[in-house]
């Protein structure tokens, strides 16, 4: 039988004010429909009591975080998603033009599956085919997988200066 999580109403508040708060910080907008989206919240959260993290509730999280890194919210597919339709696949970030009325929330195909396969082909396409080159580099470059983020230093940020992703959502670019 599966365990009840409960979620305290003020954990709730303060974890939605939170991402609405960091959302607008950093260009996105959270669905304006609050009780949906505190509802999401919600599922993160319980995610993140069952799980350690913050797996999408829209997607069947495995538990393990290695497997998952890629729907740990913002998940790697938000941006993609809100270009090309407006809303994440949860459809807790919404786009300017759905806030503004110029758009309406339609479903969203899930990307995921074909998306993991086309990155890890992207992957090798960027790798640099020369050891010259990557020997002449000063520092490493590491990229956020949420949102494309680089920069060139030892080891990557704690937090991602652009999206606000955790370390471990960084890659080693080149």
């Amino acid at each position: 039988m599966k365990e009840i999580i409960n979620i305290e109403d003020k954990d709730l508040d303060k974890a939605y004010k939170k991402i609405n708060k960091d959302a607008i910080e950093n260009g996105y907008f959270i669905n304006t429909d609050e009780s949906f989206s505190k509802e999401l919240v919600r599922s993160l959260l319980i995610n993140e009591k069952r799980y350690g993290y913050q797996a999408c509730p829209c997607r069947l999280a495995s538990g393990i975080k290695d497997k998952d890194i890629d729907i740990i919210c913002p998940c790697d597919y938000r941006d993609e998603d809100l270009n090309d339709y407006g809303a994440c696949y949860c459809a807790l970030y919404v786009s300017e033009e759905i806030i503004k009325g110029g758009k309406k929330l339609t479903s969203i195909p899930e990307r995921r599956n074909k998306e993991v396969k086309n990155y890890e082909k992207r992957k090798e396409d960027f790798k640099i085919k020369s050891k010259k080159e990557v020997s002449e580099l000063k520092y490493p470059v590491y990229r956020c997988k949420v949102c494309g983020y680089l920069c060139a230093r030892n080891n990557p940020p704690e937090i991602c200066p652009v999206c606000k992703a955790k370390k471990d959502r960084f890659e080693r670019f080149i």
